[in-house]
């Protein structure tokens, strides 16, 4: 029975034991998505070796399907409403694990970043969808407790799904890191279908196409620039300048058109509450800062430093374990101002940044997992006072659209930082290397020292090939480092924007 009634009555009514069904039937849906996120970061160094791709290509992988679930997310309020959340729940758990499936069966780059972006599109609905779920089913007074224990939760994905993918690759190959996630996927489709409870209110309503088209279109040709444009020298190319300008016209159509229409695709008069507006900002900056490092970590610990897969699934794991002790903490700060938490948490995600900031080459295994655990700690402080402090003064007929809206802006960022990094880190391992071996001449000091300096010299083919491979390692370094310290920045921008949320009073 759904009501309104009362300000703290969930919207949907459910018994005791029936609330708790859903939140287990949910986070094991959003559990087998956010494994199938990491997993892929923590394999993408055994992809690229089996696809012969590039790293910015293989980073395909990942922004493609983070584009694809940016396309689709906004679209979960219209399914809800035509569909009903069971349905709608049932077949994106039904498409994801099918596209899990055909990602491990692929046989080249373009066939698995089609999989990945079916995969992300059909798994887009799962996160919102359960997000609002919970704030459905749950009174407001318990909405705290139950997004961190979703949250909490959540974190089985990301801690066993790295871990036991890097094991599996290094036995029988990367296509297990996906294999892996069918069974969970196919049980948490199988139990939302029998948990759930049904939809006898929903009203199906027609799709606003011209918004929908347009907010897709601009979407893609964004991902589209920051895909292509470090390899066509960015706006030298007119290829590059035709989709930017197709981009702009499609976002300026789909903002007129959400003010102007009576049933936009999406209400952007919804962003005039202000925790929402603050929220977005804030997730939009936790999306950049949530992805990335695991993005951007297991190419440097593969390539420069030796690690093996089932090494680097483990350092990723240890930032699921992160997350779970954040949430932790969340749900004994609960009577504290969120505020203080997000500030905390942004906080040690500087600190992280500062530290990955100094790490050489030398950096042992203990150094990189125990500053993924702090990024993880970061997070699960962070992800839930912003969950719930922008939808405390949201209304609940609102809440669909909004969480849409919400998770559409993390993916888009997560999506637009990664591309900004990977051809910022491209970029400058490129200029570093070029600067570098302008010191690299026969009458350089430093190759007076051959023997001591590991053989390498400009006298012979292999002691040239030496010192190349060198100096390239140095040069990524550096570069590393230039986009460790955006990545600081950003955090440290998120604590003012933190300190303007209404802390929440209950009414």
């Amino acid at each position: 029975m759904t009501t309104t009634t009362g300000y703290d009555v969930p919207a949907i009514e459910l018994t005791v034991a029936r609330r708790q069904l859903v939140l287990f039937v949910v986070v094991l849906g959003a559990a087998s998505y956010n494994a199938a996120t990491f997993t892929a970061t923590a394999i993408l160094p055994q992809m690229q070796g089996a696809m012969a791709a590039t790293q910015d290509e293989i980073s395909w992988t990942v922004t493609f399907n983070i584009l694809a679930t940016a396309v689709v997310t906004p679209m979960t309020g219209w399914l809800v409403a035509s569909f009903g959340r069971r349905n709608v729940m049932v077949c994106s758990l039904a498409g994801f694990t099918i596209a899990s499936l055909f990602c491990g069966l692929a046989h080249g780059l373009d066939d698995l970043v089609l999989w990945r972006m079916l995969q992300g599109a059909a798994g887009a609905p799962l996160l919102p969808l359960g997000q609002t779920l919970i704030l459905d089913v749950f009174p407001r007074r318990q909405h705290a407790w139950a997004i961190s224990v979703f949250g909490m939760a959540n974190t089985a994905g990301p801690i066993i799904g790295p871990t036991l993918a890097g094991v599996l690759s290094d036995y029988y190959g990367w296509r297990w890191g996906f294999y892996m996630i069918v069974p969970v996927a196919l049980l948490a489709t199988v139990g939302s279908r029998l948990a759930l409870p049904s939809d006898d209110d929903r009203r199906p309503v027609s799709l606003d196409w011209t918004g929908f088209l347009s907010v897709s279109i601009a979407i893609a040709a964004m991902q589209w620039v920051l895909a292509r444009g470090p390899r066509l020298d960015w706006f030298e190319s007119n290829e590059i300048i035709v989709v930017t300008l197709i981009g702009l016209i499609a976002l300026y159509v789909f903002v007129a058109h959400s003010f102007t229409a009576r049933n936009p695709f999406l209400n952007l008069r919804i962003v005039l509450d202000r925790n929402f507006a603050l929220g977005l900002l804030l997730v939009g900056t936790f999306g950049m800062v949530n992805i990335t490092p695991m993005v951007l970590l297991p190419p440097l610990l593969q390539t420069h430093l030796g690690y093996t897969d089932r090494l680097i699934g483990i350092i990723v794991g240890w930032r699921g374990v992160g997350v779970l002790v954040g949430c932790f903490l969340v749900m004994l700060m609960t009577r504290f101002d969120p505020r203080i938490t997000m500030v905390i948490g942004f906080s040690i995600q500087i600190i992280s940044g500062l530290w990955l900031m100094a790490i050489t080459l030398d950096a042992d295994f203990a150094t990189f997992a125990l500053n993924t655990f702090l990024q993880g700690v970061a997070v699960g402080l962070i992800w839930t006072p912003i969950a719930t402090t922008a939808f405390w003064t949201l209304p609940p007929a609102s809440r669909a659209e909004g969480t849409s809206v919400f998770h559409l802006t993390r993916n888009i960022t997560s999506s637009f930082f990664i591309s900004i990094c990977v051809a910022e880190l491209l970029r400058s391992t490129g200029a570093n290397y070029s600067r570098l071996v302008e010191n690299v001449t026969p009458y350089s000091k430093a190759l007076l020292l051959a023997p001591a300096m590991g053989g390498w010299n400009v006298d012979t083919v292999s002691g040239l090939a030496s010192l190349s491979k060198e100096i390239n390692r140095q040069a990524a370094l550096i570069a590393y480092t230039n986009v460790f310290y955006i990545y600081t920045l950003v955090s440290l921008a998120a604590i003012p924007m933190a300190l303007l949320v209404r802390r929440p009073q209950l009414r």
